[in-house]
C-alpha cells in the first residue's frame, strides 16, 4: 500500500528523530516519523542533558523541569583508586530519563502535526530525486527529504555498508534506576577499570546508574551482579551507592557493540542525526546534547532548502557536513582522548592528582565536550 508524497521522512523517534520532526512540523512541512518501538521506553543511556540544548527545547514547545526533570550544577569524578575531584558545572544541565524525555517529546510531535507509526524500515533507495521506503510492515512510503536518526547500531547500517557497523566494538552499556539518597543537583562519574559509571537523579527521584566497560573483561564474570560487585565495587563509591539503594528494574538493561568510530554525517543522500552520526564518548557526559544539537542543525538546513534558499541537494549536503564537522569534530576527538586516557588504569589516579593541583582545568575540559547555549 502507498501513502502519499512527506516532506520529510524521519526514521528513528529518539531524541534526534523527535526533535527534528518536531522542528519540522512547525514550519508546516508534512513530516512522518517512523519508530519501531512503543512509547514509553527505557533506554542504555546517562541522562544528563547539558543546558546548551534549553533554548532550543523551549522553542519547540517543551520544557523539562514541568515533568519533574532536575536542575543539575556540580560534577564529581572519582578513580578505581578511590581518589575524587569535585567541580562546578560551565553551564549546568539536568537530569531527565529517555522513558520520559522522549514520551513527552512523542506527545508534542503528534500535537505538532507529525505523523507517527510503529513500524521498522528495512528499506530506503533514492531514484529521481525521491526517497522510497519500504517497512517490515509492507507500506511504501515517498518524501522528498530523509533524516536517519535510528541510534546507535541498525539494520540499515548494515543495509548501508557503512563502514563501522562491519568492526566489532568492545563497549557494554548496563543501565538501572534506583531509589536512595543521592543529591539533586550534582552529577557523578566514576571510573573502574575498564569503564566509567555515570550517576544522576532524573524525575520521580530515581537514581539513573548507567556504567559502560569493556565486553571482553565483563566476559570471565558469569553475570552482571559478580561483575559488578568483583570490578565496581573496587570503587568505593560505587560500591556505596549499588549496596544502598533499591533497584526499581526487575533487571538491568543493556546494550552491546557500542561503537565510537567515525561515522559520515550523510549517507546515501540521507541527513544522519544524533548517535546515527557519530557518538561521543559517554565519559563527557553530552551524547543527549548532541543529539539535539544535531536535530536542529539539520531542521534548519533541511527548511532553507526545501524553501529554496539552498538550491541544489549537493549544496545541502556539503552545507550540513560542514556544520556538522564543525560543531562537533573537535569535541568527539576531545572525548576519545579522554576515554583512551582514563582507560589506563595506571594512569587515570595520575591525571585526578594532576586536576586536583590545578582545579581550574576541570571546567576548561569540560567546556571543550560541550557547546554554548544554542541560538533560536
Amino acid at each position: 500500500m502507498t501513502k502519499p508524497l512527506f516532506d520529510v521522512i524521519v526514521i528513528g523517534g529518539g531524541l534526534a528523530g523527535l526533535t527534528s520532526a518536531i522542528h519540522l512540523a512547525k514550519v508546516n512541512f508534512k513530516v512522518l516519523l517512523i519508530e519501531k518501538n512503543d512509547y514509553p521506553k527505557h533506554k542504555v543511556c546517562g541522562e544528563y542533558v547539558s543546558n546548551e540544548v534549553l533554548p532550543y527545547l523551549n522553542y519547540l514547545g517543551f520544557n523539562p523541569f514541568e515533568f519533574g526533570a532536575k536542575q543539575i550544577s556540580n560534577f564529581e569524578l572519582t578513580t578505581h583508586s578511590n581518589k575524587s575531584i569535585r567541580a562546578n558545572l560551565p553551564l549546568g544541565g539536568f537530569g531527565m530519563s529517555r522513558y520520559e524525555m522522549d514520551f513527552q517529546l512523542y506527545q508534542l510531535a503528534v500535537k505538532s502535526g507529525v505523523e507517527v507509526i510503529k513500524d521498522l524500515v528495512i528499506d530506503v533507495y533514492f531514484e529521481d530525486d525521491v526517497f522510497h521506503l519500504q517497512t517490515k510492515l509492507s507500506h511504501q512510503f515517498q518524501s522528498k527529504m530523509v533524516i536517519g536518526a535510528f541510534g546507535k547500531r541498525s539494520n540499515l547500517d548494515v543495509k548501508f555498508q557503512r563502514k563501522f557497523i562491519t568492526r566489532k566494538s568492545p563497549y557494554l552499556g548496563v543501565k538501572i534506576h534506583v531509589l536512595g539518597d543521592f543529591p539533586e543537583d550534582k552529577v557523578a562519574l566514576h571510573n573502574f577499570k575498564g569503564g566509567y559509571c555515570g550517576v544522576s537523579k532524573v524525575e520521580n527521584n530515581h537514581i539513573n546508574l548507567c556504567y559502560i566497560a569493556d565486553f571482553k573483561a565483563f566476559k570471565t564474570f558469569k553475570d552482571i551482579d559478580t561483575f559488578q560487585k568483583e570490578v565496581l565495587f573496587k570503587n568505593k563509591d560505587l560500591k556505596t551507592i549499588f549496596e544502598n539503594t533499591k533497584p526499581q528494574f526487575d533487571q538491568p538493561i543493556t546494550i552491546s557493540q557500542i561503537s565510537f568510530e567515525t561515522k559520515k554525517p550523510v549517507e546515501n543522500h540521507i541527513i544522519m542525526c544524533g548517535d546515527t552520526a557519530g557518538m561521543i564518548h559517554p565519559l563527557c557526559g553530552n551524547g543527549m546534547g548532541m543529539a539535539v544539537r544535531s536535530a536542529q542543525l539539520a531542521s534548519e538546513l533541511i527548511i532553507d532548502y526545501l524553501q529554496g534558499k539552498i538550491v541544489t541537494r549537493e549544496a545541502l549536503e556539503k552545507a550540513y557536513t560542514k556544520s556538522w564537522k564543525s560543531t562537533f569534530s573537535f569535541r568527539l576527538k576531545v572525548g576519545h582522548t579522554i576515554a583512551y586516557l582514563f582507560r589506563q588504569n595506571w594512569l587515570a589516579p595520575i591525571l585526578l592528582s594532576g586536576l586536583r593541583l590545578f582545579p581550574f582545568l576541570l571546567p576548561k575540559i569540560i567546556k571543550m565536550t560541550h557547546g554554548k547555549p544554542m541560538k533560536v
